[in-house]
């Protein structure tokens, strides 16, 4: 067994610890390696746009690779490492996936069924299925357009709110469907909170203990919860800070919240290494059955150059080297997330910056998944992904354009 540690402070204000633990006389796997200054130095790029800190966990096969930067809590100082929890966003929504799957693998839910046929009070619009909601194409309005049009006064006015699931559909439905079922995707918000409403109808159990007995438990995630509508994280944990449309004034703490505005759609804590457990063991077929899991893995495109793709409750990338990862991102108030994994699992990445409302950096953040697949500097080297993350919509609020 090899064991390679190192630390190194640039600038005195950024720091990257790197481990890797690979047994002697393993095969070599067919990625290139990942590349940690490439890591380093899309972390750097975006402190440099505004994020506080930023982290990276890589784990392949049996190597892993910790990476942080900057500041986890700028009023302590307390600098970043990779082991921090943090507010995932929609990420949780391939959570609900799962849980919602293997309700349709115990032959309680029919994928192509009406919505309405699961729910306690009805959509408008009865053709909407269930495989719609999971693949954002029931023309449901994402009612966080209007809750979050203006970013920090909105926050504010929900931070400690407890919302019904049936209080956040209403929200939707008031307006016009974005367009009819299965016609087109846009991204929504209101879906998942209609799957969470769903399953709890179902089944008669709350979300937090579906997450807790079907994912959380069996995967021994152990930095992985689901606290809505506590307002607090526990442990070791990075602190979220959003940015105001008034980029004159200062960030605002963000990390303690309901987030009961997104509840199934985005109210689970996690950190790196649960993350990546957690989609390793989604693709290898630890989670749900492998006919469920074809379904969640098709992929249809979602921009104009193919490179970004949905399935059912999962996001595609297709990177620069040929490789095609599978995962979620994620954004919530101070957090902006990529958790990624290849088709075989044996490749996972996650990636947090500590800031949200700053489509830069996420933007800029996407290129870790180049860096950690593709063994490539995205920020230094001319294999260059910018343009694929180029068309990117936040997960808050996509129909808001932001600056």
């Amino acid at each position: 067994m090899r064991i390679k540690n190192a630390s190194v402070a640039l600038a005195g204000t950024v720091m990257m610890t790197a481990l890797a633990v690979t047994p002697a006389g393993a095969a070599t796997t067919v990625l290139p390696s990942p590349s940690v200054t490439g890591v380093l130095a899309v972390q750097k790029q975006a402190m440099a746009q505004g994020a506080p800190g930023a982290l990276t966990r890589i784990d392949s096969g049996a190597s892993s690779y910790r990476i942080a930067s900057g500041k986890a809590d700028t009023a302590a100082g307390t600098a970043m490492d990779a082991n921090r929890k943090f507010r995932v966003g929609s990420v949780s929504k391939s959570f609900t996936t799962v849980v919602l799957m293997q309700l349709v693998a115990e032959g309680r839910v029919d994928l192509d069924a009406p919505a309405n046929d699961y729910l306690p009070e009805p959509l408008p619009d009865d053709r909407v299925t269930v495989r719609h909601l999971l693949s954002h194409r029931s023309g449901l309005w994402d009612y966080t357009n209007d809750m979050f049009y203006y970013t920090v006064p909105g926050f504010e006015a929900v931070r400690n709110k407890v919302f019904s699931f049936q209080e956040l559909i209403d929200l939707s439905t008031a307006h016009e469907p974005t367009g009819a079922p299965g016609a087109a995707y846009s991204y929504s918000n209101t879906n998942f909170v209609v799957l969470g409403q769903m399953i709890e109808h179902l089944t008669g159990v709350p979300m937090a203990t579906q997450y807790e007995q079907r994912i959380f438990q069996p995967l021994n995630l152990r930095n992985t919860s689901y606290v809505h509508p506590l307002t607090t994280l526990t442990g070791s944990f990075a602190r979220g800070y959003v940015r105001d449309d008034d980029t004159t004034l200062p960030m605002v703490d963000s990390t303690e919240q309901t987030v009961s505005w997104a509840q199934s759609a985005g109210a689970v804590i996690s950190n790196g290494a649960d993350l990546n457990r957690f989609f390793t063991a989604l693709v290898s077929g630890k989670l749900v059955p492998q006919p469920q899991l074809r379904e969640m893995m098709s992929m249809v495109p979602v921009n104009a150059d193919g490179t970004q793709s949905y399935g059912l409750g999962l996001r595609g990338r297709a990177l620069s080297c040929g490789v095609q990862v599978y995962g979620h991102t994620g954004t919530v108030q101070g957090y902006y997330t990529y958790a990624f994994t290849t088709a075989d699992g044996k490749r996972s990445m996650t990636s947090m910056a500590n800031t949200s409302n700053n489509g830069t950096v996420n933007t800029g953040l996407a290129g870790t998944l180049e860096a950690a697949f593709c063994g490539v500097d995205p920020v230094n080297s001319s294999k260059h992904f910018r343009a694929a993350g180029a068309s990117f919509t936040e997960d808050i609020a996509p129909g808001v354009v932001r600056h």
